[in-house]
């Protein structure tokens, strides 16, 4: 979503208010993917505080990914409070500053909203709070069926800490 922003660069205190969708594609990070079916709402404002402008937002809706545990299909709720400083390019500022440039007179929301959704994400979404997951053996999802797995594997790293357990709990 293009948002120009020229009626406001030159005058400070102005203000553009923001009520919108955007409709953002699926995305990755870590290993994970989330997939935006719905547009997500974006509400709150631009506004010009004399040095470059603020964008304070708040973006809503939901998105799809998979159970961290078992892989299935998870549609989570999105919304996430978003604060940033934009300035043109032109304008000199330094890229070393936490500012966001922008080329002539119009800002992509997409890209900041998508930046923002990444970092904010809790990152691991489950189907349920008590959600089994996959059986490390055969790799069938535990929520749906027992697959009767021996799943009492030991690493062997461990193997010592176990025999001296084991001892531990003969002696008592």
């Amino acid at each position: 979503m293009l948002l120009d922003v020229s009626s406001i660069l030159k005058i400070q205190g102005a203000k553009i208010e923001l009520d919108d969708n955007i409709g953002l594609h699926g995305a990755e990070f870590l290993g994970e993917s989330y997939r935006f079916s719905e547009p997500l709402r974006i509400k709150g404002d631009i506004y010009n505080n004399g040095q470059s402008l603020t964008l304070n937002a708040r973006v809503t809706g939901k998105v799809e990914t998979e159970c961290a545990r078992c892989l299935s299909p998870v549609v989570a709720d999105v919304d996430i409070e978003i604060h940033e400083l934009l300035s043109r390019v032109e304008d000199g500022a330094s890229e070393d500053e936490d500012i966001i440039l922008f080329d002539g007179h119009e800002v992509e929301l997409d890209e900041i909203v998508a930046d923002n959704f990444l970092m904010n994400t809790s990152g691991k979404y489950l189907c349920s709070d008590g959600c089994m997951g996959l059986c490390p053996v055969c790799g069938s999802n535990l929520n749906e069926v027992d697959c009767g797995c021996d799943r009492e594997y030991i690493d062997p790293r461990w193997l010592g800490l176990k025999d001296i357990m084991d001892r531990r709990d003969d002696e008592n």
